[in-house]
């Protein structure tokens, strides 16, 4: 089976690694939260590899940075509302720093593909 053009690329498998990572996280979050800060946090996460997946599917460069600058910013939001989450006693310390630096990466990634375009 040959792999989708996308699938090939590190930083899709890196923020798709993120999504799947709060999925699972915030399957542990109070039930009264799954239409608040829960649904908020997956949509963001969420957004990141989508977007790649978008902006790579539009075929054409300008196309593709400017789905990778939303998600960057999808990436921002996701990365504040894991320290919110924190706050709120939500995630573990050890989950916590888990999730930031997944998140660390994939911005540090998703960057410099970005800047290759």
């Amino acid at each position: 089976m040959v792999e989708v053009g996308y699938k090939k690329l590190t930083v899709w498998h890196k923020a798709d690694e993120l999504a799947f990572q709060v999925y699972v996280a915030t399957k542990k979050f109070p039930k009264e939260e799954i239409y608040g800060i829960t649904s908020q946090l997956r949509r963001a996460a969420l957004s990141v590899p989508t977007n790649i997946v978008e902006g790579y599917g539009r075929g054409g460069k300008k196309e593709l940075r400017q789905f990778l600058n939303i998600a960057l910013g999808s990436l921002a939001e996701a990365k504040y509302l894991l320290d919110f989450c924190s706050r709120l006693k939500y995630l573990g310390t050890e989950a916590h720093k888990r999730l930031q630096d997944l998140a660390e990466e994939v911005g540090r990634v998703l960057w410099k593909f970005y800047k290759s375009l």
